[in-house]
């Protein structure tokens, strides 16, 4: 029987996007009709974030442009606002060392979304940064912060954006120009639904321009954004493209922009996975900032959550996520984004952690699969799968 890969991504796959990797394929590094059909898909992931900056495909896992955006725009030396409510979230103070960037760090509870007040308190007193680094969605915990308040913020002080969207893009709204982020980046085989290998990332006018201002030149060749400038005009890339993996993932956006529900539907499905969970009286990790991508909950009081990942798996057939860090063995998490995202496959989570918990042991005040149904409404966005 075929495992439903229920988790924060990698995510299932549509059978169009598979088959879109089988194509015959030509050599990218020669071919000027791969070069349009390249620019072209750019074009369209451009159009659908809302943005005139222009998008690069990177050949490599989302976490390829987080570290590019970082080695791209810092210096040795540079203070860099790292906004820590999550593990990913902190995770950029890494890649800001690494490069000889100074991180200063902005932390907050992981179970609660970043304030626009706390920010810009901070940054009245403090806000001589080169740019920010902020995750949209940290799928550790769930927690999805509002790129659309925050950012700005940062820009009015004169401060650079770099977004992690890894977890949120096409799951969640972004308008990247509203938002007015310089560098944000989206991964294949999250909401997007292809499989890993791809980095989508958008770059704006200000961030190419402090990266053309640099004193000192980016200390990498792969993870270097501006290894890009001027591909399409000559007809050339920094490096041989994965086209198989790229005409999958033209498959996949076609999908999104065929599917005019699409965040409706995440956010329907998210609510009623929610609503679910609460009333049968499951702890959710998050206290706000809850995402439509990803449902944490925490593991009930007397059961195990290696139990509850294993039976769901071996009985039906169902791959559920632990957590990692601070949260190992605490939470367990539903990723209900991209092909996930489908009422029929969400309801097989219900219904197999309905009869896993009461085989473990848990109690439980109502059925998950039940609220599910009676909450969420499938015929309002077009998919009663």
């Amino acid at each position: 029987m075929d495992m439903k890969i229920m988790t924060p991504g990698p995510t299932m796959v549509r059978e169009n996007v598979r088959m879109a990797r089988a194509l015959e394929t030509t050599n990218p590094d020669l071919d000027e009709q791969f070069v349009e059909e390249y620019r072209q898909l750019c074009l369209k992931i451009a159009s659908l974030l809302h943005t005139k900056s222009e998008v690069l495909i990177l050949g490599g896992e989302g976490i390829l442009g987080l570290e590019a955006a970082c080695a791209s725009l810092t210096e040795p030396g540079d203070r860099v606002l790292v906004l820590d409510n999550g593990i990913y979230g902190k995770g950029f103070a890494d890649f800001v060392s690494m490069y000889g960037g100074v991180p200063v760090l902005l932390s907050e509870p992981y179970d609660r979304a970043f304030s626009p007040e706390v920010l810009e308190h901070f940054l009245q007193e403090d806000h001589q940064f080169k740019y920010a680094t902020i995750v949209h969605c940290d799928t550790p915990s769930g927690i999805l912060n509002d790129v659309h308040a925050l950012c700005p913020i940062l820009k009015r002080y004169g401060i650079l954006t770099v977004a992690d969207s890894v977890s949120a893009m096409f799951g969640e709204p972004l308008d990247v120009d509203r938002a007015q982020i310089d560098i944000v980046c989206g991964g294949s085989q999250k909401a997007v639904s292809a499989p890993p290998g791809l980095t989508i990332v958008a770059v704006s006018e200000d961030a190419k321009r402090a990266m053309r201002c640099r004193k000192t030149p980016i200390a990498s060749f792969y993870a270097n954004l501006s290894a890009f400038d001027g591909y399409y005009d000559a007809k050339w890339f920094p490096y041989t493209m994965p086209i198989s993996d790229i005409y999958g993932l033209r498959a996949a956006i076609d999908n999104i922009e065929k599917d005019a529900s699409v965040l409706q539907r995440h956010a329907a499905v998210a609510s009623a996975v929610r609503e679910a969970l609460v009333s049968a009286g499951i702890s959710l990790y998050s206290k706000d900032g809850f995402s439509n991508t990803v449902t944490v909950f925490r593991v009930p009081d007397g059961v195990c959550a290696k139990d509850i990942l294993e039976r769901m798996r071996r009985v039906h057939h169902v791959m559920l996520a632990g957590s990692f860090g601070e949260f190992a063995g605490k939470v367990i998490r539903i990723g209900h984004m991209g092909e996930n995202a489908r009422p029929g496959s969400v309801l097989a989570v219900m219904r197999g952690l309905d009869e896993t918990l009461s085989a473990l042991g848990a109690e439980v005040s109502e059925t998950l699969a039940e609220t599910f149904l009676r909450v969420y409404s499938g015929d309002n966005y077009g998919d009663n799968g």
